[in-house]
Formats: structure tokens, sequence, C-alpha cells
């Protein structure tokens, strides 16, 4: 399908989302025309739109953005939004951030909570806007191919302002991470299948899969029942949106209401599925876990190195919406200002501490760092550690190879979810009662006990014949996983990573 011509961005608007249109009638498309074509978008965009009837919205400061003009050529004609936190470091992450059906740049900062962990943490925040030109529900055309292709349309835009970020902000091009709701999550997945050189983690909340649809009519199926395809099957939907891609793919979580009749949860389920058939891992989480204060269910899937690669939050009792939670304490954050924010738990801070931003921002925690960190004994899959307690400290930040990844309230902390014969670099920083985090320790470096994962090359043929496979109806599929490997044949070749014992995953480019 032919691009679409360039177009001047359109003047600011007011921060309130212009209520839904009243039915399916017809609605001016990007490209000039009226028909079956606009009512379908219409259609689609009630079911999407947040109805903005129902009680009166708390009240809710405003976010104080910066609009930017002339970020790129902009063929999908986005508008861009920038929130600077006040105090910045030098060479900052950025989060994007993209809207909902029928919402806009501001009320996303108003209510997201976003900004408010942009200034904990010091990070910019980026927020792409769509409008009704491209749209008549104001929705990412995260299912129209002018849009959701590499070098094109509203993903190219995208592109283009994470380009200018790094530019005109001098933000770290090596930390540019990507969330958004709804349509918006449909966004995400499209970017992080078409720029996997951009952007390094995303966040999809109540989205789809990338590659579910590229028509209306697909779009409204992927919603609502859903569709289910193979994890091989939606993987290489990601590998064909840039083919020539040979580097690592992005982390990514999701996030999800398990009362979601708009976008149906089995799609957090087929994200899950083309996520971890593209890191390699099993469709079992590593470890599962209960967080928030309404005991949302956290699975992780854990990659060699000990990295969560990916990440699946159901959220229960809540519908289509972000969840957060409004509040001031260290893990709230959000507004309920208008339909589709949920209270429910502050989605932005646990987003923000898988992408690793919820370090200490410039300026907050004067805690000191804690002494005496130390090993106190391994396992296959485990690693002990033990440390000083610090005055004044109400729990603490563990940081895996320069990442943070939990906390603890004692003094003493177990990782899990490593690989056998793993090595790994730990510190740790004490946080105070607001959640700022201090001053971080020395480090500490541990290794899990155990072999290191075996791996071996070998066409699809001899995989079958050494036990690590199996053939069934001519195709091959890893023993233990199941992982589609393809044509059972000499002229295949793949390499499988064993671990645990009698577990084989694909592992092509990626094993030790």
């Amino acid at each position: 399908m032919q691009s679409p011509p360039r177009r001047t961005p359109a003047a600011p608007r007011s921060s309130a989302p212009p209520a839904p249109p009243p039915g399916p009638v017809p609605s001016r498309t990007r490209r000039g025309r009226f028909g079956l074509l606009s009512r379908l978008v219409a259609v689609v965009a009630l079911v999407l739109a947040p109805a903005l009837a129902g009680p009166a919205p708390e009240a809710h400061a405003a976010v104080g953005l910066t609009r930017v003009t002339g970020f790129g050529a902009n063929p999908g004609g986005l508008n861009m939004y920038v929130y600077r936190p006040a105090s910045l470091p030098a060479a900052p992450a950025v989060v994007f951030a993209l809207h909902g059906c029928g919402q806009n740049a501001q009320t996303y900062a108003d209510n997201s909570g976003l900004p408010e962990l942009a200034d904990r943490h010091g990070f910019l925040v980026v927020l792409a806007e769509t409008t009704s030109a491209n749209n008549a529900g104001k929705c990412f055309n995260w299912f129209q191919p002018a849009d959701n292709r590499r070098g094109q349309g509203e993903a190219e835009s995208i592109r283009q302002m994470a380009a200018h970020t790094v530019s005109a902000y001098g933000a770290d091009a090596g930390r540019t991470y990507v969330t958004g709701l709804s349509a918006g999550g449909g966004m995400t997945s499209v970017v992080l299948a078409a720029y996997p050189d951009v952007f390094r983690a995303g966040a999809v909340v109540a989205g789809l899969p990338h590659g579910c649809a590229d028509d209306m009519m697909a779009a409204y199926t992927c919603m609502n029942p859903g569709v289910d395809r193979t994890p091989a099957q939606w993987a290489q939907r990601v590998r064909d949106a840039h083919p020539s891609w040979t580097g690592p793919w992005p982390r990514v979580a999701v996030w999800h209401g398990d009362r979601d009749t708009t976008v149906v949860p089995r799609n957090a389920d087929e994200l899950r599925d083309q996520w971890t058939e593209l890191h390699g891992l099993s469709r079992t989480p590593t470890r599962t876990s209960v967080i928030g204060p309404n005991s949302t269910r956290h699975e992780e899937y854990v990659a060699a190195d000990g990295s969560v690669a990916v990440e699946v939050n159901r959220v229960p009792g809540i519908g289509h919406a972000t969840p957060v939670d409004p509040g001031s304490g260290p893990q709230q954050c959000g507004g309920t200002g208008t339909a589709h924010f949920a209270d429910s738990i502050c989605s932005s801070h646990w987003i923000s501490r898988f992408f690793g931003l919820d370090g200490p921002g410039p300026g907050t925690g004067v805690l000191p760092a804690p002494t005496g960190l130390a090993p106190a004994g391994a396992t296959d899959t485990t690693i002990g550690l033990t440390w000083n307690a610090v005055d004044g400290a109400t729990g603490y930040a563990v940081h895996r190879d320069g990442v943070p990844v939990a906390t603890a309230d004692s003094t003493s902390y177990t990782d899990s979810g490593l690989a056998p014969g793993s090595s790994h670099t730990y510190a740790v920083a004490a946080r105070d009662g607001e959640g700022r985090t201090g001053r971080l320790s020395g480090t500490v470096t541990a290794r899990t006990t155990g072999a290191a994962a075996a791996c071996w090359t070998a066409s699809n043929y001899a995989h079958v014949q050494a036990g690590r496979a199996v053939t069934s109806g001519g195709r091959t599929h890893a023993k233990g996983s199941g992982q589609d490997m393809g044509l059972y044949n000499v002229y295949v070749t793949h390499t499988l990573k064993e671990s645990p014992a009698g577990y084989f995953t694909l592992a092509d480019g990626n094993c030790p």
C-alpha cells in the first residue's frame, strides 16, 4: 500500500479528549475518501475509544508539556510532546508514551503516572499523539500497513521522534523505551518489532501482538475474541518486520486487566507467546509472584543471563484501562481524571522498574551505601546475598549486572531463576521511606553451581537421531520446549541449548 502524503502537524489542542463519534457515520480518512472503510474506522473507534460519560473526574493538576515541531519528515502526521523533569542527569533515558483511542498526549501525561516517575528517577518522557485526521477515533493505526511498517507512516514518525530526542535533548540512544495503552499498546508492539535497533524494551498495556491485523475487519477480530497463532507464527511476524536484524530482541512487559472485554485477555497470552518464542524461552514462567495492593499476578520469563526477557502482569478486577494507584507512596502514581485509567496498581512504577529506570533520580537519596555485601550460598539456579543494615533504610534495591532487579525488606536476598554455571555481579542501595534510593554499594561477583548450559549445532535430522528433538508430520520440534525447528531433513541446521537436562530450546546465535 502506498505511503500517505506528508502533512503539516495540527495546532495544539485542549488537553480534554473530544467525545467519541455518536455512531458509525462516515468520517474523513487520511486519504480523503468516504465510504465503507471510513464507516468501519468509526465502528472500531467506538469500540476502542473511551466512553466519557460517568462520575465527575477527580481534580488533577495538568502536567506541563512542551510541543516539539520539526523533528523530521513526520510521514505519519503525528504530534510530539516532551515532559522534561526540572532536574535531569546527563544522557538521560527516554520513555515514549502512546495514548489510547479518544485520548491525547495531555490526557495520558496527566493520568498515566509517567511524569511522576520521571521526576523521581530522572528520565525524559516523549508523548506521541495521533489525530482525528489519521483515524476517526484518534487511535494509532496499528492495523494499517501504511502505518505499521518500518520506514513509513506513524511508526516512522515515532522513530524520527526518537532520533530527535537524542540529538536535541542529549538522551541516551541505548536507553530508549516505549509503552502504550490499547491502540497505543498495539503501536508499541509495532515499533518494538519494526525498530528493535531503536527501542531496548517496551510495555504493552491492554494491547495486541504485532502482526495480528493488516486491515480494519481483522483488527476487530484481534481485539475480541482474539486470534490464536502458534508461538513460531507470531515470532515470524516480528522477524518479518525487520528481516535483516541480527541483534538482541527488545525485552517486553505485558499488562492486561482480567475483565477486559474490549481487547480480551487472550491477547496477553498471544503477546507472551510471541516474545518468549523470539527470546527462545518456554511458555512456562520461570517464577511467579503477587505484586501491588490488588494482588496482580506477576509472571517472569528469565533469559540465560538472568535478565527478565518477558513478563506478564494480570491485573484482577479491571477492564480496558491503564492500571494506576493515585497517591504519594513510593509505589503509587497516576490519576483517574478520565476514563480508562483504573484505580488498581501503579503500572508505570512497575514498568519503569522493568525498564531499569527506578534508580535514584538526580538530587534524591541521601542514604549512604550499604557495606559488607557478600555471597551467602548458591544453588544451580539461585544466589544468596547479605549486607549490613543502613540506619534509616526501610528497604533495599538489589542490582544484578548493572540493572535493578528486586527490592528487599531486610538485609538479605536470594536471586532466583538463574542459569546453572552463570556468573553475576551484584550491588545494593538503601531506600528511604519515600522510596528514594541512596548510593550503591561496592560490587560482589558470585556464580551459580552446576554446569553451564550445553549447546549443540547440527542438522534437524541429526538432532532427532541424537534424541534432542522429535519429528511429526515432516517437521522437527525441540524436545521439551516443543519449539518448531522447521523441516525434518539434513539441510536445516539449528543450535539447541539443553537446560535443565532433557529440556531443549532454540539458541541460534545465542548460546554460550
